[in-house]
């Protein structure tokens, strides 16, 4: 996990309201969201600077359609 990615962590499995359950590194389909809380249908993704070239964001665009697409 990044820096980034680990400040987050730690604020996200504090979060006292039944029902956010979230998971690191969750697999969804073919994908591996960086957080997840399944029962909320929430996906977080921490993309950094090495998804800012065009065929990172070609493949971030797709899974995002495609997160989408599954609700």
């Amino acid at each position: 996990m990044t820096e980034e990615e680990r400040i987050l962590w730690h604020h996200l499995w504090r979060i006292p309201v039944e029902g956010t359950h979230f998971r690191k590194q969750a697999p969804i389909g073919r994908y591996v969201a960086d957080f997840a809380s399944h029962r909320l249908k929430l996906v977080i993704e921490l993309d950094g600077s090495h998804h800012g070239d065009e065929e990172n964001l070609a493949g971030d665009a797709k899974r995002d359609r495609w997160l989408e697409s599954q609700g």
